[in-house]
């Protein structure tokens, strides 16, 4: 089993869109039995509450499952757990590296996975109020992410 976690804030809206994304492309194209897909918070302001309302009513709009889905917090276990670690700022990555493990794991930005977009951090929709524009780079991001891992892993 190949395990993915993507990783923001507090885990209520580019997280659990991304795993939400994700796991739509992953069931689409016949990998759900090879990849699990997850996401967490480097806060815990949201553990145990379900995306953010514009997160819900974005994945909504495009018939994308949320369903069951509750924020939690990243932890240093989790560098055992997941093959893909994916920070959506270099905020979350500096974060998630300051933990017990985290100064080896190899944590990858979100961003670097859309090398022509002028945008080096996925924003924070939670400020912004812009989940369209985060969708489109969720989107695309997970496009490419899934292509790499099924070159990669010969699926």
């Amino acid at each position: 089993m190949i395990n993915v976690v993507f990783v923001c804030l507090g885990n209520i809206c580019r997280s659990p869109m991304a795993e939400a994304v994700m796991r739509h492309k992953v069931i689409q194209g016949g990998f759900a039995d090879q990849i699990r897909v997850d996401s967490a918070g480097t806060g815990n302001w949201h553990v145990g509450k379900p995306p953010h309302e514009g997160t819900r009513k974005l994945l909504d709009s495009v018939q994308i499952s949320y369903a069951n889905m509750t924020a939690r917090q990243f932890a240093s276990e989790d560098f055992t757990q997941f093959d893909y670690i994916i920070c959506m700022d270099n905020s979350n990555a500096d974060n998630v590296r300051s933990l017990p493990g985290g100064e080896e794991a190899e944590i990858l930005k979100f961003m670097d996975l859309l090398p022509n977009e002028k945008l080096r951090e996925v924003p924070d929709p939670y400020y912004t109020g812009n989940f369209e524009e985060v969708y489109e780079l969720v989107n695309a991001g997970c496009d490419v992410l899934l292509n790499s891992i099924i070159e990669e892993h010969s699926l």
